[in-house]
């Protein structure tokens, strides 16, 4: 083998390892969580399972992963039941906070609208998602069967409050139908 030959034998196997190295670094960096240490500022509740924050400067949807709650502002849908109640727990649970996001790679980051897909946490560490469905503001959503990392938490709190006719479990309110 010539000189010329090893030096490029050399630089392949450099270059290999950085990319291989580059991978590894990028598998292994925590996707738990997407926050800055501060957090993101809550700039909107558009409804109980959808916010807009500041992320980085811009104002931006997020979808909240594993929960829905009744409908109150989808123009091709009436109020739901349930619907304003639910939305008003969402606000007074998260306008003026700051909240972390973590991200789920079993889900990806965006959904089909464009909206950023996430769990949210209070500042107290509360995962807001868990928070609405214990309280019986919303339901466990599993979006076309694919799971998720809170789903048994979530559907486990689910059962939790349909037991005990919270919220939207109520024969007093929906009784679980919110359509």
């Amino acid at each position: 083998m010539t000189k010329r030959q090893q030096k490029a034998l050399v630089v392949a196997i450099v270059g290999l390892c950085a990319t291989i190295f580059g991978l590894w670094q990028q598998s292994a960096r925590p996707q738990v969580s997407a926050s800055p240490a501060d957090g993101f500022r809550v700039l909107k509740v558009v409804d109980g399972d959808t916010v807009e924050i500041d992320y980085y400067g811009q104002p931006t949807k997020v979808r909240l992963i594993g929960l829905d709650t009744p409908e109150v502002v989808d123009p091709r849908k009436p109020v739901q039941c349930y619907g304003r109640e639910a939305s008003e727990h969402a606000h007074q649970l998260l306008d003026g906070k700051t909240i972390k996001l973590e991200s789920d790679p079993l889900v990806g980051e965006t959904d089909k609208y464009g909206r950023k897909l996430a769990y949210l946490f209070l500042p107290d560490g509360t995962n807001f998602a868990l928070a609405m469905i214990s309280d019986g503001f919303g339901h466990e959503y599993t979006y076309q069967s694919q799971s998720y990392k809170y789903q048994s938490a979530f559907k486990a709190a689910q059962q939790v409050a349909e037991s005990a006719q919270r919220g939207l479990w109520s024969t007093t309110t929906c009784g679980g139908n919110t359509r």
